[in-house]
């Protein structure tokens, strides 16, 4: 039976899920943590420790209005400066509450558009961060690059900062796409960006691509992604274009009548991914591909892949501080969102405090359920025995999680005494399956789609 008609019969098409990179998700974040609560969760840091650092830059030059993300558009680089000034603040603030010793395992650089900062605003950032923990050995150091927005000048200073990793996002070559999605960026353009990225001396290279934009087709996407294999990235994330103008305005401006329905996303996501396979890509959870010698693969190989909010990752730190409006932490202990308003989160730094406005104290029920979502998001499994080891969970209890979620799918997941897989036929429902161990309500919550 095609994964199109079992979706059909369940009923599963039209369903809309969370991506799951963190557990609870975002909108249910609260009350209950503040910069009080944070700052302790800093300090509680162990002396020594190794960290994830996420730097949120939300300005860019042009709004592309496929993005939901949290950005805002600027024609100077004024407000741009002012930014960065306060970002400063907020890493002295934050190196002032950790423990001696600490050290970044990652450092990323998202946005927005990191790359609209000046040489000389990279060169104080990099000198900022590294006033407040140095770089562990075997560190990444990553930043999303626009291909449009980016020059040697910039690129040299981000190397010499230790930039190791560079993202560019692709998201489609075809010129009525790109039109239709408010992004013009020509494989000419991308194609020379990352020569000279590479020419900087930056050897690992991610980048994304989206299937489900208006228009798209078989024939266009497999245009698409031939060129991007051209380009050799070491890592892809095939995302599936998420279409939610509640949330994200612009998206509006796209012609919504020209989407592609469920089945013809589906032909899409397995026309792209069949042709990283046969490049020699090797699979990574739902919607990421890697190079063999990639650290993503490595860490698929030895179980050892983990979710976060940038998705699939093989960071070992158990702590991610992040810094800027809107960015999200994660300690032990729960999750911590500064303030999303950029005038909100600059007033409470310049005032001296974080701007931590919501977040989520963890429940050992949310720690439990979040493992098992990560186990089927990395590995399409969870074992029995993991969850004995890590929670003290008796098999039995286990068992009867597992009973429960595979009578919502007909039976058509594998569940035995040793835990519960999703066949490699059905794993275009991960997402739904992780929804089953969802203990949250999600009537307030509007998730994009599964499909």
């Amino acid at each position: 039976m095609s994964n199109a008609v079992q979706l059909s019969r369940l009923g599963l098409f039209d369903a809309r899920v969370p991506r799951y990179t963190s557990y609870p998700t975002a909108p249910q974040f609260g009350g209950g943590v503040d910069a009080a609560r944070f700052a302790d969760w800093i300090g509680a840091i162990p002396e020594g420790a190794e960290i994830s650092l996420y730097l949120h830059v939300p300005f860019c030059r042009r709004l592309c209005w496929f993005c939901a993300c949290r950005t805002q558009g600027t024609a100077t680089l004024s407000p741009v400066a002012s930014y960065v000034e306060t970002l400063k603040l907020e890493l002295a603030l934050l190196a002032r509450h950790l423990p001696r010793g600490v050290r970044l395992s990652r450092l990323h650089w998202g946005g927005g558009t990191p790359t609209l900062l000046e040489p000389g605003m990279v060169r104080d950032l990099a000198g900022a961060i590294r006033d407040v923990a140095p770089f562990a050995p075997g560190y990444e150091f990553s930043v999303e690059i626009d291909p449009n927005e980016i020059d040697a000048p910039r690129l040299d200073t981000l190397a010499g900062a230790g930039m190791n990793r560079a993202s560019v996002g692709v998201q489609d070559f075809d010129p009525a796409i790109q039109s239709s999605i408010g992004r013009d960026q020509s494989y000419e353009v991308t194609r020379d960006a990352i020569d000279a990225i590479r020419a900087a001396g930056v050897t690992s290279l991610n980048a994304d691509i989206l299937f489900g934009l208006p228009h798209q087709t078989p024939v266009k996407i497999t245009d698409s992604v031939q060129k991007l294999l051209s380009l050799s990235p070491d890592r892809v994330a095939l995302y599936g274009y998420a279409h939610v103008p509640w949330m994200a305005r612009r998206q509006s401006m796209l012609p919504s009548e020209a989407l592609p329905t469920p089945t013809e996303r589906m032909a899409l996501d397995e026309t792209a991914r069949r042709l990283f396979l046969w490049d020699g890509y090797l699979p990574i959870g739902i919607d990421h591909f890697a190079q063999p010698d990639d650290g993503l693969a490595i860490a698929r190989n030895n179980g050892k892949l983990r979710r976060n909010f940038q998705g699939y990752t093989d960071d070992p730190a158990d702590v991610l501080i992040g810094v800027g409006a809107s960015a999200i932490s994660r300690f032990p202990q729960g999750y911590a969102q500064n303030a999303a308003a950029t005038s909100a989160h600059v007033g409470a730094i310049r005032d001296g405090r974080f701007s931590t406005a919501r977040g989520h104290v963890f429940a050992r029920d949310d720690l439990l359920r979040g493992r098992i979502i990560e186990a089927l998001m990395c590995d399409f499994t969870v074992r029995t025995d993991d969850l004995g080891r890590r929670f003290r969970l008796h098999p039995d209890t286990a068992l009867q999680m597992f009973e429960r979620a595979n009578a919502r799918f007909d039976g058509l997941l594998r569940v035995t005494p040793d835990g519960l897989t999703i066949p490699e036929d059905l794993r275009v429902l991960t997402r739904l399956v992780a929804r089953a161990f969802d203990a949250y309500d999600m009537t307030g919550a509007r998730h994009s789609s599964a499909i």
